[in-house]
């Protein structure tokens, strides 16, 4: 891979992670942490090369300051409307595809539902799945590069502890455990190429806090 087609697989993959579910939430006035700066680490690798970068995700963020003993809590996370990329670095974006999104069930709480609704333009149907201690959505796509898109809102119903406080993370410690990745093709010349690519939270704030009483 030459240097043209590294730069155009750099800015792909940054611009692409504007899809994370996570960026300019609008929430329920509660306790929050607004102003919230995530740094990922990203790794996209295609053709025998790899693309390391780092992107800087503002967040807004929102949970309850309290909950009772046994109490149950809403999370939501409610995307702003995005427009994937239609060129980078002169090289045509042809889609984005298998995005997965990974947030943790914080201690002190078990999961107890989650649920998406709304978006549009993701050319396929979103799911949310609870995994191994994760919640996990997934947008299949293909998504073509130019598309407008709007994420489904993300509500996550969660049930309190007996007592301490409820921290919430998002999932994701380096390349072997990430907690975003997803797959992006650019045209270089007559090929497509695919960049499978791997994003961890480097370091991992503490997004919201709740107290257990």
């Amino acid at each position: 891979m030459n240097r043209t087609t590294t730069a155009a697989l750099r800015g792909l993959l940054t611009t692409a992670l504007t899809l994370v579910p996570v960026a300019a939430l609008a929430v329920p006035a509660t306790a929050a942490a607004p102003g919230t700066t995530v740094t990922y680490q990203c790794r996209g690798s295609a053709a025998g090369q790899t693309a390391d970068f780092e992107l800087n995700q503002p967040l807004e963020t929102s949970a309850p300051a309290t909950v009772a003993p046994g109490g149950a809590l809403t999370v939501v996370l409610d995307p702003a409307p995005i427009r994937i990329p239609g060129v980078v670095g002169g090289h045509k974006v042809k889609e984005v595809r298998n995005v997965k999104l990974q947030v943790a069930v914080p201690a002190n709480a078990s999961y107890a539902s989650a649920s998406l609704s709304g978006g549009s333009g993701l050319n396929s149907t979103p799911s949310v799945d609870h995994e191994d201690g994760d919640v996990v959505v997934t947008i299949p796509g293909p998504i073509k590069g130019g598309a407008d898109i709007e994420l489904p809102t993300l509500s996550l119903d969660l049930t309190a502890g007996d007592r301490g406080v409820i921290e919430t993370r998002l999932t994701g410690s380096d390349h072997d455990n990430p907690g975003l990745t997803f797959t992006a093709t650019i045209q270089v010349g007559v090929f497509p190429v695919n960049a499978p690519t791997t994003c961890y939270p480097n370091p991992s704030p503490t997004l919201t806090s709740t107290t257990i009483g």
